[in-house]
């Protein structure tokens, strides 16, 4: 691992994107690595746009904010389109399948069906977050999969534990 990695997560409200934020940045202290999370959405409760930003570092983090991501992940064409200007020149980009890839050159892309998975495998769209956070322990290999497993189970309502 670098020894910071700034990520951001965005898509539209409702996502569930700022509890993934918060699963993540929790799945890492778990870990014993540093780091913070914040957020940021539109006025609407659901639709308006939605980021949420996490720093993951081996020393001390001394600016809460992403400054240029390493990783972004976007779930939204909206998403994509506000913030691919953010991503490094040699990062790692990962989108739902529905959106057109546009000026996408020099990053590592991963296009999966996120949101798909979530409507039409898992029959809930609520876990696109939870899904894009498995793709997203493949992806980075920083924080292990048995980390966010515990970090899910530590937010996810009661009820919801079906992912186990």
């Amino acid at each position: 691992m670098p020894k910071k990695f700034e990520i951001r997560l965005s898509g539209s409200g409702g996502q569930g994107l700022i509890l993934a934020g918060i699963i993540l940045a929790d799945a890492s202290l778990l870990q014993g690595i540093n780091a913070i999370q914040s957020q940021s959405y539109g006025p609407e409760a659901r639709g308006g746009a939605s980021k949420a930003e996490v720093i993951i570092s081996e020393t001390e983090i001394n600016y809460p904010k992403v400054q240029k991501c390493d990783m972004l992940l976007c779930l939204t064409q909206k998403s994509y389109d506000q913030y691919i200007a953010s991503l490094k020149n040699d990062g790692i980009l990962i989108v739902d399948d529905s959106i057109e890839l546009r000026g996408a050159n020099g990053f590592k892309v991963y296009s999966l069906p996120i949101l798909k998975t979530a409507v039409d495998d898992m029959k809930r769209p609520m876990v696109a977050n939870i899904i894009s956070l498995g793709v997203i322990s493949k992806v980075l290999d920083i924080v292990t999969e048995d980390n966010i497993l515990k970090a899910v189970l530590k937010r996810v309502p009661p009820g919801t534990d079906y992912i186990t």
